[in-house]
């Protein structure tokens, strides 16, 4: 066959999505199961169903990997569409969207897993710790920040400092229960007590940093 009639390869091929979120699963299930250092490219590869050059082609190490598993996880739940400021959405709409889906997301067996991984691993190894809060606290951080940002501009709420507010928000939205699942404690909330507890946090919320 002549080599025209094949695909082009190289940097410049597209690459295929499907490919990617397979290998995103297959990190994610590993990660959890095996640790980080028990966890190889050569595994995931297998766990996808793709060739360890394909798992390179989308993922220079495994670092990187790790880190848009962190990523893919938490956008799941919290996609960067919630952290925007709609016109004629009201502020409570927007926050009851993003403590529901932040609920959701920190109750999820994934979640709880990868958050004691991360505090069994963090005396051995700081740097991956740094990789996977980059990856996922943080940037939900960032984008509330941003959000509350906005809405202190807009005059919806006052807000000196949006940082901290962000931060308060999340903390108020975990409170005692997730500390009692990550403990092993208890079990994830029925979904009339998490609605009823997400809808008194930005009640709150609102309250404390009303105009």
């Amino acid at each position: 066959m002549s080599d025209k009639l094949l695909p082009p390869s190289g940097p410049g091929r597209p690459k295929d999505p499907a490919k990617r979120q397979a290998i995103l699963e297959a990190a994610k299930t590993l990660f959890l199961r095996h640790g980080y250092d028990g966890s190889s490219m050569d595994a995931i590869a297998a766990e996808a169903g793709v060739s360890k050059l394909t798992v390179y082609s989308h993922f220079t190490d495994k670092e990187t990997l790790f880190s848009a598993a962190v990523k893919a996880k938490c956008e799941e739940q919290l996609p960067e569409l919630l952290f925007e400021l709609a016109e004629g959405v009201p502020i409570e709409t927007v926050l009851l969207n993003i403590g529901r889906g932040f609920h959701v997301l920190i109750s999820s067996r994934e979640s709880i897993e990868l958050h004691r991984l991360m505090v069994a691993s963090a005396a051995q190894d700081a740097k991956l710790a740094h990789i996977f809060f980059a990856a996922g606290p943080q940037r939900v951080i960032d984008e509330m920040t941003d959000l509350l940002g906005q809405v202190q501009r807009n005059g919806l709420l006052r807000i000196d400092n949006p940082v901290h507010a962000a931060e308060h928000f999340f903390c108020l939205i975990k409170g005692g229960h997730n500390f009692r699942l990550m403990c092993g404690c208890a079990e994830p909330m029925e979904t009339e007590d998490a609605e009823a507890h997400v809808r008194e946090v930005v009640e709150l919320f609102i309250r404390a940093y009303r105009p």
